[in-house]
């Protein structure tokens, strides 16, 4: 039985960035996500100040993490969200979720892009609203299953977007 927390739910702070990259190794088997961070953060083309969150436990350490960061769909300016973590300890007690939700409401209140996509496990992202990108018109630039390619569109004027992702050059793909 997982035991739930109350989460403080922010946006990351200089301060945080090393318990960030360190939350980030421990995530994941490669450093490779933590690695991410860091060439993303460095990426002013990619980089969105305050689409960076953290969810601290109680005691507060950084329990877990999310970052939307600047992408293009063809030439159209969209919203990727990648890496997230959370901490094995904390997993399946909600950091994970209330991270998601608030870095999504701090994209979608921008109001600048309509559209934000994530590669991820087609049981999990559903819940936040994402569907299938290829609904959209959507697609990656590379091979993926068709449901793990989502997709979300904010509110807004303008058409949304459509046509391959253009993730930076930090992704490597």
């Amino acid at each position: 039985m997982s035991e739930r927390q109350d989460w403080i739910v922010r946006p990351e702070r200089p301060a945080d960035r090393e318990a960030v990259h360190a939350l980030n190794a421990a995530a994941f088997e490669t450093p490779m996500e933590a690695d991410l961070v860091d060439a993303l953060r460095a990426d002013t083309d990619a980089w969105i100040e305050g689409l960076s969150y953290v969810a601290e436990a109680p005691d507060g350490e950084l329990a877990a993490f999310a970052l939307i960061t600047r992408c293009r769909v063809d030439e159209a300016p969209a919203l990727a969200l990648a890496p997230v973590a959370t901490l094995p300890k904390y997993q399946r007690q909600g950091a994970g979720q209330a991270v998601i939700e608030a870095v999504v409401d701090a994209a979608r209140a921008r109001g600048q892009e309509r559209l934000l996509t994530v590669l991820g496990h087609p049981e999990y992202y559903p819940r936040f609203g994402f569907t299938r990108a290829s609904g959209f018109g959507v697609r990656p630039g590379f091979e993926v299953p068709d449901e793990a390619m989502m997709a979300m569109v904010f509110e807004g004027e303008g058409p949304v977007p459509s046509g391959t992702i253009r993730y930076p050059a930090a992704f490597g793909v």
